[in-house]
């Protein structure tokens, strides 16, 4: 029998039986406060439950979906179903019941893996191909309307080339594909990602974001079962009540999170603090004062992570200037990254050490990219050819011709501009891209970031309505009540300031192309909808 190594791994089949034997005495996961289960008990749980797979009648390419919340039987799930050759279709918690129905029908799923928090959701759920529903937590069947002859199974080999996954996409951009994910994308991603950030069986990861996304998927959750570490899930919504006791009680190495965490802790609990006192107000107008509480704040920040991050991954989405800044000054271990659920997602990564404010980093090693339809100001189209580049989107072949070019190239949608040093700035989608009746390009996401730097704003929209740019926008009302609430007029008149002050702070920091002609308020009980990676569905507001 062939000893596997790390380099000679195919196929996530390989990847189960190499980490199941190497680190068989390491402990894999648990919820936190739980009791981890060994490499070796995770092994043995995936082979009974394949098994139990095999004898319900599920075969090679048979589709099987995993509709739960983070927990430790995903990965049990999720290998069962890819070490036998069938392919798994995570599901997003948070997708509703149509959504879900949708994908059940249009992925033609056999089986669906389903926790009890979420039956209520696919109960009324009624398929033709939908044979199987079994228990999350229990594995016990709870409906089988498969009348198939499963006496005879005959097993085939699992090969690389064989789709391991289809990702369906909650898109800032509206209709979910189904992003088809093979095994050596998928293994061919983990090498990639191993050589420029180790994990090994000291690693510890504290996972907060659903799985079923390719960023936690490929990097939270198959990365650390490479490197034999240990991962931790709440059995509670990521909130800073729930994750700050359980950085301290597990300490964690390694996280991945996505900006808009990074964001509400810098506002919320470090910059209102600098804001409330006289000295500290002054100090932080200054370059050296600022740097000074940046730094102080960092080590407390850090030690109320746990004390020995060594890896705090940013990625989903653009951060915030001002948010990286802090974690910047004040030597933050964080890493940025950057790719899309088509490339298994990893394209470019800065590590703690050689970050720089505003950048993606740098390209990975195998990866290839090209510019394309570069503007005068050296922007455009980011193509890229990727080992870890998707099979196509499923049942979407002339979807997939119009982003897989004939000699490979994949079309990102992703606005870059790529410096003389390889450091890439993403500047924005290019279907976002605001073209003025003048033939000026106007970036959405760059005035969205000035605004979100504005005193009391929460987050913003800007949106095109009859060539005028409208800035759609929520106020912290929590921090405006704070200060405002002692008379409801007070509060309104504030809220009125508050919209002119913006508009001219806005139009006297950008070009006369990219003023915006008007500031529209949320209510304070209306939220943008957002995608799992906590981007706005733009799409609905345009």
């Amino acid at each position: 029998m062939e000893i596997k190594t790390k380099e000679s791994l195919k196929t996530l089949k390989d990847l189960l039986e190499y980490s199941s034997e190497k680190y068989a005495s390491k402990m894999m996961n648990a919820f936190v406060g739980g009791e981890p289960v060994s490499y070796k008990e995770f092994g043995e749980e995936v082979n009974n439950l394949r098994e139990m797979l095999i004898r319900l009648g599920i075969r090679h390419d048979d589709k099987v979906a995993i509709y739960t919340h983070n927990t430790p039987k995903y990965s049990v799930i999720y290998f069962a179903v890819v070490s036998m050759g069938a392919i798994a279709v995570p599901l997003l918690p948070d997708f509703s019941s149509a959504e879900v129905e949708n994908i059940l029908n249009h992925s033609e799923s056999k089986a669906l893996f389903v926790s009890n928090r979420l039956r209520y959701k696919v109960d009324s759920i009624n398929l033709s191909e939908l044979k199987i529903r079994i228990d999350v937590d229990t594995f016990a069947v709870y409906e089988n309307k498969n009348t198939e002859n499963i006496a005879v199974n005959i097993e085939k080999e699992v090969l690389p080339d064989d789709i391991a996954s289809i990702i369906y996409t909650s898109g800032t951009t509206g209709k979910s594909k189904g992003v088809m994910l093979t095994h050596c994308n998928l293994i061919d991603q983990l090498k990639m990602v191993i050589k420029i950030q180790p994990v090994d069986e000291n690693s510890v990861f504290l996972s907060i974001l659903p799985l079923p996304h390719a960023y936690e998927g490929s990097l939270g959750f198959l990365l650390p079962i490479l490197g034999g570490s240990r991962v931790y899930y709440l059995e509670k919504s990521p909130t800073l009540t729930v994750l700050l006791p359980a950085m301290q009680k597990i300490k964690p190495t390694y996280m991945l999170t996505v900006p808009l965490i990074s964001e509400k802790i810098f506002k919320t609990n470090i910059l209102d603090k600098f804001n409330k006192h006289l000295i500290t107000r002054y100090l932080y107008k200054t370059n050296i004062g600022r740097k000074l509480l940046h730094r102080i704040a960092g080590k407390k920040l850090y030690k109320t992570f746990g004390g020995r991050l060594v890896f705090f991954g940013i990625g989903g989405a653009k951060l915030d200037y001002y948010t990286e800044r802090f974690l910047y000054e004040a030597k933050f271990p964080y890493s940025i990254g950057y790719g899309l659920t088509e490339t298994a997602p990893l394209l470019s990564a800065a590590l703690a050490h050689n970050v720089k404010l505003g950048s993606a980093g740098f390209k990975l090693e195998e990866i290839n990219m090209k510019i394309n339809d570069v503007n005068d100001c050296g922007i455009g189209e980011l193509w890229v050819k990727s080992p870890s580049l998707m099979k196509g989107y499923y049942k979407e072949e002339e979807l997939t011709d119009m982003v897989i070019t004939s000699d490979g190239w994949f079309k990102t949608g992703d606005l870059v501009e790529i410096n003389s040093s390889g450091r890439i700035y993403i500047k924005g989608r290019l279907k976002n891209v605001i073209l003025t009746s003048s033939g000026e390009n106007i970036y959405p996401e760059e005035i969205e970031s000035l605004i979100n730097n504005f005193r009391f704003v929460q987050e913003s929209l800007v949106v095109n309505q009859n060539n005028k740019l409208v800035a759609m926008v929520k106020l912290n009302y929590d921090e405006l009540e704070l200060q405002y609430n002692k008379f409801k007029k007070e509060l309104q008149n504030k809220i009125e300031e508050l919209k002119q002050e913006l508009q001219l702070y806005v139009n006297s920091k950008v070009n006369r192309f990219s003023q915006i002609s008007a500031v529209v308020i949320l209510p304070a009980t209306s939220e943008f909808d957002k995608t799992s990676t906590m981007k706005i569905k733009r799409y609905l507001y345009e």
